[in-house]
């Protein structure tokens, strides 16, 4: 039985102040939260270890990212070693922002995923095709790229590990969102193209969350595509009241 998660992705967002108000607000609401569900926010970095325990049992806490290395001299970067040892043990990797802002290419991507997975984090990788290679028919190419390179040297049970999350890049802040058709439709390319090169079984034990301009308005339809299994939430996930109405279209 996979699992329905909503994750919500802080980008560069929140000051210190504004950040554990954020959390105070989900936590006075977590009796809200429906039974099955795990809630994930992603911080910027210097507020991991404090809000973790803040958010903790009821919210998880998760890196917007991490190095391909375990250490050495690589100024400003953050391996998954310092994620496990303050007990981070989620990560997002491979975010559309990261490729087009900072250069990672899907081999970069893929040793994040063998890092955080020799450290026993569970990665939530991402992957999405731009607006020009939707019109032109490519979509799908891009997106079995992108899975194919970053996860399909996994075994079974490394890969079995990994949270899939499909964002068109077309949509990312954006204000559109795919529409169900279109979210179900690739979505169940991925676990179809998963079960392929696996099988049924791994392909069904994979969580496949949106993320696109996800709000509170839309995420109900959303959710409620087969394939769909939650979300990687943007910048609802900065409200509290918005974000926990996407919290309980999961359930």
């Amino acid at each position: 039985m996979r699992k329905k998660i909503v994750a919500g992705n802080w980008k560069m967002n929140k000051s210190w102040p504004e950040a554990q108000a954020l959390v105070h607000a989900l936590i006075e609401k977590k009796a809200m939260i429906p039974a099955g569900v795990q809630v994930i926010i992603a911080p910027p970095a210097p507020y991991l270890q404090p809000l973790s325990v803040a958010a903790a049992p009821a919210i998880a806490v998760a890196a917007q990212n991490c190095s391909q290395h375990d250490s050495g001299a690589y100024t400003g970067e953050i391996s998954s070693v310092m994620l496990a040892s303050m007990h981070v043990n989620i990560c997002i990797i491979g975010h559309s922002e990261r490729r087009q802002f900072y250069g990672e290419n899907n081999e970069i991507i893929r040793t994040k995923v063998d890092a955080c997975l020799r450290n026993a984090i569970t990665p939530i990788f991402c992957c999405g095709e731009l607006l020009a290679e939707r019109n032109a028919g490519e979509h799908f190419t891009t997106v079995a790229a992108q899975v194919k390179d970053a996860l399909f040297h996994l075994s079974a049970e490394e890969v079995s590990k990994v949270v899939i999350a499909y964002e068109p890049v077309w949509a990312i802040g954006t204000g559109v969102t795919a529409s169900n058709e279109q979210a179900e439709e690739m979505h169940a390319f991925i676990r179809a193209f998963v079960s392929k090169n696996y099988n049924q079984d791994v392909a069904d034990s994979i969580s496949i969350l949106y993320g696109g301009s996800v709000n509170a308005a839309n995420a109900a339809e959303l959710f409620a595509c087969p394939n769909v299994d939650g979300g990687l939430v943007g910048g609802a996930s900065l409200k509290a009241d918005d974000f926990m109405t996407i919290i309980q279209a999961a359930q």
